[in-house]
């Protein structure tokens, strides 16, 4: 036992600490790096769990509030935070087991990313890591459409002379820089950036729509229909499902297996942003807000508005990058140049990359209704579904039970307690998430479609003043 627990502690540690050995002959570059570029520590990983679970997103819970009315709001944010962190730790102890038992086969991971795919294929088999790849890669393709939508929906804020169709060109040229970046180690400095930027955004919401009070004759009328009710707690089940890239922030790690409460905190730390924004705002607005998916296009225009407007954009473009990046390295091991050293050639070949997720927020450019369907149709499966069933089949075998690397946590009530809480949340966003969020949120979907079309110049624009 004692052996194992030292092989554990040793996972993921030993190509840092070299590169640090390295590093010393030139201290000043190394710092500067280390400080910008380089990171791996527990606050690392904090901060881009924290920034890139929240988003645009945060600027479609309001809309969300008027479909589900403030108390299922609240309820379902609580309910789906909690849901997610489970997950996460679920995908948590996977990777930390897969990579344990390669690196007792004498595995070298030193320039290669593991990715949950490559841990569903480890631990389960190839159909596992089919569904996986499948799943986390159309999740994380859409997902990086909904940033590219959101640059676009939220600069016409500021100039509205071009149609958000125009903004999505020059914005996904824009994002395509992000072929540059190598890992997420190199987020350092964007994760902490981000975060501040959907914390000004958060609080600025907040702020300006109680000294805003309530528009006149305001009304708070939700929930009112079974599909708006539906396709609002799915975009809530989206907005803490954004763990696709646990596996990725975990490699980045210093020593992964620190992850595992990592994603609750930083879970706890955006509740406090998304609760009082979305509340203040729909208790402002009300039902105003079922036209307006875009929080901004309510606030009164101030300096501060712009200023959240266009550190939103800033952060869409480092969340373009987060949902991007798992994408870039499932190309690059397709077609063999992952291990390569050199970056310009990485970046070149990761380009065609990002040109099908430019074509697609240019076909649907339904910023609200496209998370909720994303949400209910592939969120569900890609980490909640697929990682509370991979647990369970990977220690479906006492002896596996027996030799795993991560216990059964004795607060859940031990393997049984850990079983429980894993049918339910499977039993749970299979019928609520997939099936009844798939139904509303497609019908809604469609509904987008027919009242605007497909390539709409311009989703929601008030109409032109001249």
């Amino acid at each position: 036992m004692a052996s194992e627990k030292v092989e554990t502690v040793i996972a993921g540690n030993y190509v840092e600490m070299e590169r640090e050995k390295g590093d010393s002959s030139k201290p000043t570059k190394s710092k500067f790096s280390t400080l910008f570029w380089h990171g791996g520590s527990v606050y690392d990983a904090w901060f881009s769990c924290s920034s890139n679970q929240v988003a645009q997103v945060l600027l479609t819970l309001p809309y969300s509030f008027s479909q589900l009315g403030m108390l299922s709001g609240i309820l379902f944010q609580l309910f789906y935070g909690l849901m997610g962190s489970w997950t996460a730790y679920l995908i948590s102890v996977l990777y930390v087991e897969y990579r344990t038992r390669k690196e007792r086969e004498k595995v070298d991971f030193r320039n290669h990313v593991i990715q949950w795919f490559e841990v569903l294929d480890g631990l389960l088999g190839k159909h596992w890591r089919n569904a996986g790849l499948f799943f986390n890669c159309t999740f994380l393709l859409f997902g990086s459409v909904i940033q590219l939508i959101a640059c676009a929906s939220n600069i016409y804020y500021i100039n509205d002379n071009l149609d958000k169709r125009t903004w999505t060109y020059i914005f996904g040229a824009c994002c395509a820089t992000t072929v540059f970046i190598p890992s997420f180690h190199n987020y350092r400095i964007w994760s902490f950036l981000g975060l501040m930027m959907t914390t000004y955004t958060a609080w600025y919401m907040t702020i300006a729509s109680l000294v805003h009070g309530q528009v006149e004759g305001v009304k708070h009328s939700g929930p009112t229909t079974m599909v708006l009710y539906f396709t609002g707690a799915t975009n809530i089940l989206y907005t803490f499902g954004g763990h696709a890239v646990t596996v990725e922030i975990m490699h980045a790690m210093w020593k992964p297996q620190k992850f595992k409460l990592i994603y609750l905190i930083a879970t706890l730390y955006v509740l406090t942003l998304t609760l009082p924004s979305a509340s203040a705002v729909y208790w402002a607005f009300g039902d105003a807000l079922l036209t307006h998916s875009n929080a901004l296009a309510l606030l009164p225009r101030t300096a501060f508005r712009d200023t959240a407007v266009i550190l939103m954009l800033i952060h869409q473009f480092i969340t373009f990058g987060f949902a991007c990046t798992p994408l870039y390295f499932v190309w690059e091991k397709f077609i063999g140049v992952h291990e390569t050293k050199s970056l310009i050639k990485r970046a070149l070949t990761r380009l065609p990359v990002v040109i099908p997720i430019w074509f697609l927020a240019i076909i649907f450019p339904f910023f609200g209704p496209i998370n909720s369907t994303v949400g209910s149709l592939l969120v569900s499966f890609t980490v909640y579904i697929i990682p509370a069933l991979a647990h369970m089949v990977t220690f479906a075998s006492s002896s596996s039970r027996e030799n795993a690397v991560e216990r059964a946590p004795a607060l859940m009530g031990g393997w049984a307690g850990l079983y429980s809480v894993n049918i339910f949340v499977v039993g749970w966003v299979l019928i609520v998430g997939f099936g009844f969020g798939g139904w509303a949120s497609m019908l809604n979907f469609v509904h987008q479609v027919n009242t605007f079309g497909l390539f709409t110049k311009c989703y929601q624009c008030p109409p032109h003043k001249h």
